[in-house]
């Protein structure tokens, strides 16, 4: 492969990736948000706008990935900066949850090829460097189960009084696996577990109660409980049946 063939498909591929960051940022501008800017009134809004860093090597990260992964942070609400690659992950002793979807980062850099060495020190000249990027990628400690206590996100608890005691013993009393993070309210089977957003991301305390008991609703259909069909997808009849179900 010539020097010339390899300088430009690291060239395209650069000119590739910066056109697909620079287009997702126009693509927040133009949708009225400015990416690297947290929101107000969304569980987003609690993680601090620190510099995101790799939770297993503690290195920051730097250029435009700091964006990338502000932006990601804002869009998934994710509690913290912390990063981890998939097999990071599993060598911390943890894992990342499935279906879980991670974010893109790059690293750029440059290295001469031994034949370019060879050739310069024939030659007397300089040796050329090569231009390389690679894509690598990361998911948030939120998306992974299993870490280490210093290492895992670790959300803070509700300020007292914000769940009403007797709803906070009933799901104690569930024996549930009940997460309180991120800025989405589901119910995954696969893994039985209930996640809502802090009480403190809803304008009335009183949606924070019926979002987390509706979510128990449904994880009360879990095969090891009352064994419903979980298995309807968004528009079907199970699915509506189900929801009506976690509504009553």
């Amino acid at each position: 492969m010539s020097r010339h063939f390899e300088h430009a498909r690291a060239g395209g591929s650069r000119a590739s990736l910066y056109d697909e960051i620079t287009g997702k940022i126009i693509a927040e501008l133009e949708a009225g948000r400015v990416p690297w800017v947290q929101p107000w009134g969304t569980a987003a809004a609690k993680a601090p706008l620190a510099m995101p860093k790799n939770a297993s090597t503690s290195r920051q990260y730097t250029g435009v990935n700091i964006l990338i992964l502000w932006g990601a942070v804002i869009d998934h609400g994710f509690s913290g900066q912390s990063w981890l690659t998939f097999r990071q992950a599993l060598a911390l002793g943890g894992h990342v949850r499935k279906s879980e979807r991670g974010t893109t980062v790059v690293y750029a850099d440059r290295f001469i090829p031994d034949d370019e060495k060879k050739r310069a020190a024939e030659t007397g000249e300089d040796a050329q460097a090569i231009p390389f990027l690679k894509r690598f990628t990361v998911f948030n400690t939120d998306q992974c189960d299993g870490l280490p206590d210093d290492i895992a996100t670790a959300n803070p608890p509700p300020l007292p009084g914000m769940i009403e005691p007797r709803v906070e013993t009933l799901i104690k009393a569930t024996g549930i696996d009940f997460r309180i993070g991120g800025n989405r309210a589901f119910y995954r089977p696969a893994e039985d577990f209930v996640q809502v957003p802090p009480p403190a991301a809803y304008f009335e305390p009183i949606n924070w109660h019926r979002t987390a008991l509706h979510e128990l609703g449904h994880a009360s259909g879990h095969r090891s409980r009352l064994n419903r069909d979980l298995s309807g997808v968004y528009g079907s009849k199970a699915y509506a049946l189900e929801e009506l179900i976690a509504l009553s």
